[in-house]
């Protein structure tokens, strides 16, 4: 039986219990095994102990230092700790290590919107949307990456994919007032989508302050 695949299944059935018993075992027989150690700490950050899963991270990256999975559970653990600059770095050092798929490319750019600087985070959420076009976070957020570098008819275009597939995302919505009413100057469509954002969300106070503005901004234009 192979402990590792074993462990690996058990995590996605919840049973967390006889992961730590198949990982614990494979370390115990394989001591210098990276991969065990990266695995028990992912456990170990899936049932709430960020202390214990960054020493089996680091313990992992001592044995292999291109252990890049281990990098990206450091850095989020850091992010959900917001240790934003650190979490950069360890994304970073797992991009450089071989990890490659559409979750590095994502948190690397959160990281980067966390720290103020949103442009440098957009290439990094475009890969992700790349990789993974289904991820609404990345999408939504790339989209957000575009309007702050005010490539306006393209975050709309994102946007509108974001609400196309998910049609109860108020924040899109929103967004999508805001593009059409302070860049395209649409308010009769900027008001169509503050009022889909509050109707989804009625405590939505920016969607709800937005569709006042330009509801009067009608008014005037009558």
């Amino acid at each position: 039986m192979d402990l590792n695949k074993q462990g690996i299944e058990y995590m996605r059935e919840g049973k967390y219990e006889e992961a730590a018993k198949c990982f614990s075992q494979a370390i115990e027989e394989n001591p210098t095994e990276a991969i065990y150690y990266t695995n028990f700490g992912n456990l170990l950050a899936a049932v709430g102990d960020p202390e214990r899963a960054i020493a089996f991270f680091y313990k992992a990256i001592e044995l292999d230092p291109n252990m890049g999975t281990a990098y990206y559970g450091i850095g989020s653990l850091l992010y959900n700790n917001e240790e934003y600059i650190k979490a950069k770095d360890m994304f970073e050092k797992a991009l450089k290590t071989g990890v490659d798929n559409s979750d590095i490319y994502f948190m690397l750019g959160m990281t980067l919107i966390q720290v103020g600087q949103p442009k440098l985070a957009l290439p990094y959420m475009k890969r992700a949307v790349e990789l993974n076009e289904n991820d609404i976070d990345a999408l939504f957020q790339y989209a957000l990456c575009l309007a702050g570098e005010s490539v306006i008819d393209e975050a709309i275009a994102i946007f509108t994919q974001v609400i196309e597939r998910e049609p109860s995302h108020a924040d899109a919505y929103y967004n999508l007032g805001v593009a059409y009413a302070g860049f395209k100057n649409e308010y009769q469509k900027a008001l169509e989508m503050f009022s889909k954002a509050v109707e989804i969300q009625p405590d939505h106070i920016l969607a709800a302050n937005g569709k006042k503005i330009v509801t009067e901004a009608l008014k005037e234009e009558e």
